[in-house]
């Protein structure tokens, strides 16, 4: 296969060029202009950061890909869905609060953020996919309206997946609660009874009768259950939970083919920006001391050599003093595995790589 082209800008500003006119000459370098945007509905998907965190990318960086949208006659939202595990972005409501708190408004950015997977998570579209591990994938419905889909990632570490980049961004970014329930887990969800109400929304939510309630306590017939994950958004006291028993490799494997059903048949374009490396993901309600100083900024048409351009850039970096991955034994010479040990984000972009999602392959072009 051919080398897909990585395009590459350090994060150096001048008195002529500050660092969101320098995203947007990336872009338009990368080749952004070649894809007809004209009165095209346009999802720009990204990470509004969990409260807490602030190592999330500035609204100031989404506002360029806004901007440079509209010049080119499309009509972008910004988008991504709600999550699976307990927090701030867990329902649409508390997701668009979120997102408004950490800065991402229509004044801020230029464009309305849509919750693609709707109030509860449950707002879907079911994608077929001949992969190893999924055969329908299911996708916030708002992401697959889009007539063309753009990623705005913030490459950083991952506890469960190596690192989190373009890829995850798109895979589990994309995905429904079922979505993610089915990325995440091997099995179903159960009920923690001592934070049970026995109200009944999971029992009236469930399609499958699979919940049951029992001296005023939910519990999930696994027989019946087919791991839809409904009843954890409707659970008012979040007693309902995933198990999160997923390996870390075939969990990277099921990303890659999620990402492959969300990008497949339409155009799309990828930028990713290596600043602020925490070395857990904007999900938490907090971040570390970065584990490497800041790179830049990166952008291609193929994710899958975008994500192998970061890791590369990252991986020659020196190691920030304080860090996690400093208070590690390096034991490898990956600053990824190092900080997380139980990971191997090879095995992602090795599979994405098989699936044709992309290559690996690629040729860097600074400018």
């Amino acid at each position: 296969m051919e080398k897909s082209k990585v395009y590459y800008t350090n994060m150096k500003a001048t008195f002529q060029e500050n660092l969101p006119q320098k995203l947007k000459r990336l872009i338009k370098t990368a080749g952004i202009g070649e894809i007809d945007f004209e009165n095209k509905y346009t999802a720009i998907k990204m990470h509004f950061g969990e409260p807490g965190n602030l190592a999330f990318l500035r609204p100031n960086y989404a506002a360029v890909v806004v901007n440079t949208v509209k010049e080119l006659g499309g009509r972008p939202f910004l988008t991504d869905c709600n999550t699976l595990y307990v927090g701030g972005r867990k329902n649409a409501l508390d997701h668009l609060d979120s997102a408004y708190q950490n800065g991402f408004s229509p004044f801020s950015t230029g464009c309305h953020v849509l919750i693609a997977d709707g109030l509860k998570g449950t707002d879907e579209v079911e994608v077929p996919i001949e992969g190893e591990y999924v055969r329908n994938a299911k996708i916030g419905r708002a992401v697959m309206d889009a007539d063309i889909f753009i990623t705005l990632s913030h490459f950083k570490g991952h506890e469960s997946t190596g690192f989190g980049g373009a890829l995850k961004n798109i895979g589990m970014g994309c995905g429904s609660r079922a979505g993610k329930m089915e990325m995440h887990s091997a099995g179903k969800p159960y009920v923690e009874v001592e934070n049970c109400i026995g109200c009944g929304n999971c029992i009236r939510v469930c399609a499958h009768d699979a919940p049951k309630i029992t001296d005023r306590k939910a519990f999930i017939d696994h027989d019946k259950c087919v791991g839809c994950g409904r009843c954890i958004g409707v659970c008012p006291k979040d007693a309902v939970c995933p198990p999160n028993d997923e390996s870390n490799d075939i969990l990277n494997k099921k990303i890659a083919e999620y990402s492959l059903a969300v990008v497949k048949g339409r155009p799309h374009f990828h930028i990713s920006l290596v600043i602020d490396v925490s070395p857990n993901c904007d999900c938490h309600s907090e971040n570390d001391i970065p584990i490497v100083p800041d790179v830049g900024m990166f952008a291609s048409f193929d994710p899958v050599a975008l994500d192998r351009a970061c890791a590369d850039a990252v991986n020659r970096q020196p190691v920030m003093a304080g860090s996690q991955l400093d208070d590690m034994p390096h034991t490898h010479h990956d600053h990824f595995i190092n900080s997380a040990p139980e990971t191997n984000w090879k095995v992602c972009l090795e599979h994405a790589e098989k699936i044709g999602l992309g290559t690996q392959e690629y040729e860097l072009v600074e400018i």
